[in-house]
C-alpha cells in the first residue's frame, strides 16, 4: 500500500492563502488504512485549520467543507461521485500524490493542493507500523532473493550481496536497519536455495523503473 504523512499544519495553512472556500477531500484508500487521510483525518484537519494561530497579517481562515471519496486515484469515481460545494475555489486533497494529480486533472483549472506527503510503498509488519517493501522498479527479482527486495530494503540497492559496511547482520546506516542481504542469505539457506547467490546480476536497465518517462499500463481487453 502507499504510505503518506500529513504535512505540518503551518505549511498547509500557508498554501491556502487567498482562498475563501476550500473543500477538504479525504480518500478512502491507502491513506485511510495508515490513518493519514481518511474521513476522520479530513474532519480533524478542517477543524484544526480554522484556528487563527495559523494565519497572520489579518488573514482569515477559509470556510471549510469536508467530503471523502473511496479512491481519488480513479478518474471515473471522481467524475461520478464527487460534486463540489458551490463556490469552492480550492480543493485540499488528503490523498497520495497520485490522487492529488488525478483530482487536479478532473477539476482543472481549480487549484488542488496536497495535505500529505507521499512516502513509500510498504506493508504492515505489525499493526500500525509500516515498512517500505517495494520501489516499483518494473523488473521484480523477488524469485531470486527469497521474497526480500534488495532494491527497496538495501540502503544502496545492491544486486550481488552486501557491502563492506554490513556488520553483524545490520546495515552500516544504523543498527535499526537489518542488512537486506543478510536476510536474503538466511532465508535462502532455510529454503536450500543458496545456489541462487552464485548467479552474477549485471547492472540493471532502470528504464522500466520510470527513468524513461512516466510509466503506464492498460488492462488487457480494454480498447
Amino acid at each position: 500500500m502507499i504510505v503518506a504523512d500529513q504535512k505540518p499544519l503551518a505549511e498547509i495553512a500557508a498554501s491556502l492563502a487567498g482562498f475563501s472556500r476550500v473543500l477538504v477531500l479525504g480518500c478512502g484508500g491507502c491513506v485511510t488504512v495508515c490513518r493519514a487521510g481518511g474521513d476522520a483525518e479530513a474532519h480533524d484537519l478542517a477543524r484544526d485549520l480554522t484556528h487563527p494561530q495559523h494565519y497572520t497579517d489579518g488573514a482569515q481562515a477559509p470556510e471549510f467543507t469536508v467530503a471523502t471519496i473511496e479512491r481519488q486515484c480513479e478518474n471515473d469515481l471522481l467524475k461520478a461521485f464527487l460534486t463540489l460545494p458551490p463556490d469552492t475555489d480550492a480543493i485540499l486533497s488528503m490523498a497520495c500524490g497520485v490522487g492529488v494529480q488525478m483530482v487536479a486533472d478532473v477539476f482543472d483549472p481549480l487549484p488542488v493542493l496536497p495535505a500529505l506527503s507521499t512516502t513509500f510503498m510498504g506493508g504492515a509488519d505489525e499493526p500500525g507500523h509500516w515498512r517500505e517493501k517495494c520501489k516499483g522498479c518494473g523488473d521484480c527479482l523477488l524469485t531470486l532473493t527469497a521474497g526480500i527486495c534488495p532494491i527497496a530494503t538495501c540502503a544502496k540497492s545492491l544486486l550481488n550481496g552486501p557491502c563492506g559496511g554490513s556488520q553483524g547482520g545490520f546495515c552500516e546506516v544504523g543498527t535499526e536497519n537489518p542488512c537486506a542481504w543478510t536476510r536474503i542469505y538466511v532465508r535462502l539457506e532455510k529454503q536450500g536455495r543458496l545456489d541462487l547467490l552464485d548467479e552474477f546480476r549485471a547492472p540493471r536497465d532502470w528504464r522500466p523503473a520510470g527513468f524513461a518517462g512516466p510509466r503506464q499500463r492498460q488492462r488487457k481487453g480494454v480498447l
